[in-house]
């Protein structure tokens, strides 16, 4: 069928969703911004259409985050350079939904250390009694 997404522009694609769903910004808004549809700005998204240097630039400013925000952990194709990646992937992809942006605004606003390790340790091992399976 069709080709894979290159990993970095699956990963910029994916920065682009978390920064505009913690900016509060629909695709439709964001598209007419950049005068596109929000067709072109979820292949964006999912790294399906690669992002030019200037319609980066022009995201950049509508979304305030500089370029290399967009660039953050991205992956190097050097053997080695970046271990689990596949893993971080995931936890990007994740973070970029409203439910994992929800949880991760949610959790961050804990200010008991004690509590936030409590949560980590349950949440760790609810995912190990099941193999991580849940709601796939």
């Amino acid at each position: 069928m069709g080709k894979e997404p290159n990993p970095i522009d699956r990963h910029v694609g994916s920065r682009v969703r978390m920064r505009r769903i913690l900016a509060g910004m629909s695709q439709e808004k964001l598209g007419e911004a950049l005068s596109l549809t929000f067709q072109q700005v979820q292949k964006y998204e999912k790294g399906t259409n690669r992002i030019g240097a200037s319609r980066l630039q022009q995201i950049s400013k509508i979304l305030q985050s500089p370029p290399s925000f967009f660039f953050e952990g991205a992956p190097t194709g050097e053997p080695g350079a970046a271990p689990g990646f596949a893993e971080s992937s995931e936890v990007v992809d994740f973070l970029s939904t409203v439910e994992g942006l929800q949880l991760n605004k949610a959790f961050a606003s804990i200010k008991d250390a004690k509590i936030r390790k409590k949560i980590v340790e349950l949440v760790t091992a609810i995912a190990g009694s099941d193999g991580g399976a849940a709601g796939k």
